[in-house]
């Protein structure tokens, strides 16, 4: 008996320092990092989803070790028998019930944030895929830009500032998606897609369509560049009406 919980002691801490080291070390190297209010809101359920698959993995190894252990045989003698077990019976078919309806509801609920868009968004583009590169049309600055074979096209926007991205397919479909947005939308042909994004940080993302579209379905890179408010502004002035393919990035406006 000593020497069966000595054993279970000591396999259970280690399978529990084993599974805190893996938690931590996969919290702290996976967890998203994005740089949008929507990406915000998902990258929020992380901790939570992250926390219950250890707990549940942990109890699984240490009932599992315990009766090994346990109720390892020790003689010919044949066991006693237990048909039934009604209050454990009942916690473990309520107890994973309420997690999953836990973890479904706090889904729908972040689903129904990040998907919805709003009726007044403060930028519109029009982003268009098409094989094998991308284009950003803004209806209500007159601004059009286009990629090329050799020039991936910049997606400009204003950093607090809530855009409504209209997803449109000229032939196949393709899909948009910045890593950093934690955002994945398909381009269908005829089907309206739309989705709102409202950076919170400054800088230049990669972009990439991640359905396969084609033989050149890896030409299809992107660039979104966030700018301050004022930098954005400056930068509609220039852009506004400039050839599709020569449009100035941000902060080239007076070399323009």
């Amino acid at each position: 008996m000593r020497l069966g919980a000595a054993v279970t002691t000591r396999v259970g801490g280690l399978v529990g320092a084993l599974l805190a080291t893996a938690a931590v070390g996969g919290c702290s190297r996976v967890r998203p990092d994005p740089v949008t209010e929507q990406g915000d809101r998902f990258a929020s359920l992380w901790p939570l989803f992250v926390s219950l698959g250890v707990a549940v993995v942990a109890l699984i190894w240490a009932l599992t070790i315990w009766s090994v252990v346990r109720y390892r045989r020790r003689s010919d003698a044949v066991p006693g028998q237990r048909q039934e077990n009604r209050r454990l019976e009942v916690l473990y078919t309520v107890v994973p019930v309420l997690t999953v309806a836990l973890l479904f509801g706090l889904s729908v609920s972040a689903e129904e944030e990040i998907t919805a868009v709003s009726s007044d968004p403060d930028v519109r583009v029009e982003v268009i895929g098409f094989q094998w590169q991308w284009q950003f049309r803004y209806p209500d600055e007159d601004i059009v830009v286009s990629g090329t074979p050799d020039q991936a096209a910049t997606l400009v926007l204003p950093v607090g500032r809530t855009a409504q991205l209209r997803l449109v397919s000229e032939d196949v479909n393709h899909s948009f998606w910045v890593p950093r947005f934690l955002s994945k939308r398909d381009l269908i042909p005829g089907v309206r897609n739309e989705i709102d994004v409202t950076p919170t940080e400054t800088g230049t993302w990669a972009g990439r369509c991640a359905e396969y579209c084609g033989l050149d379905h890896w030409r299809m890179y992107f660039e979104v560049q966030v700018v301050d408010p004022e930098e954005y502004d400056r930068w509609v002035q220039a852009a506004a009406g400039a050839d599709s393919t020569d449009v100035p990035l941000p902060g080239e406006e007076s070399g323009s």
